[in-house]
């Protein structure tokens, strides 16, 4: 069975983890990487809002997942490759990390036979198929609510 490799903030679960994570398994065996607070801080310029133990935690409990691990501080590729030694790294759509850059670090150090595969369409079947969207309306529906609180 091939080991899909799947990293991710894995803030806020929703459709779009899930989509991706059902994508994993019919691949083979899903090991998810959840970022360390320090990596999506300084990827995303914010913190998460779940801590990364509990994010770890949550994805874990996902019958899609075989296997959770938190990130490397360091943010290291090649040690999370060597560690867990993948024969797919799985992204989605919009993870801001370059195939190229990946493809370019795994020949370097020897890791040819790693695929690379990338979603290419956001799961969109739900209104609130991502972390940002389902942030928009919680601010929204609180600034609506705190305002009528306000008001009256």
């Amino acid at each position: 069975m091939k080991k899909v490799l799947v990293a991710g903030t894995w803030d806020i679960i929703h459709p779009g983890h899930i989509a991706l994570l059902s994508k994993a398994k019919e691949i083979g065996q899903v090991i998810v990487v959840v970022a360390r607070d320090s990596t999506v801080k300084r990827i995303k310029g914010r913190e998460p809002i779940i801590p990364e133990d509990q994010r770890l935690m949550v994805v874990r409990s996902l019958k899609q997942v075989d296997e959770a691990i938190l990130g490397y501080e360091c943010e290291d590729l090649t040690k999370i490759v060597l560690n867990i030694k993948p024969d797919i790294i799985l992204l989605g759509p919009n993870q801001p990390i370059s195939e190229y850059e990946i493809r370019k670090r795994l020949d370097q150090e020897g890791f040819r036979h790693v695929q690379i595969i990338r979603l290419h369409e956001l799961y969109e079947k739900y209104k609130f198929c991502s972390t940002s969207a389902i942030i928009e309306e919680i601010l929204r529906r609180y600034c609506r609510n705190h305002n009528k609180f306000k008001e009256g």
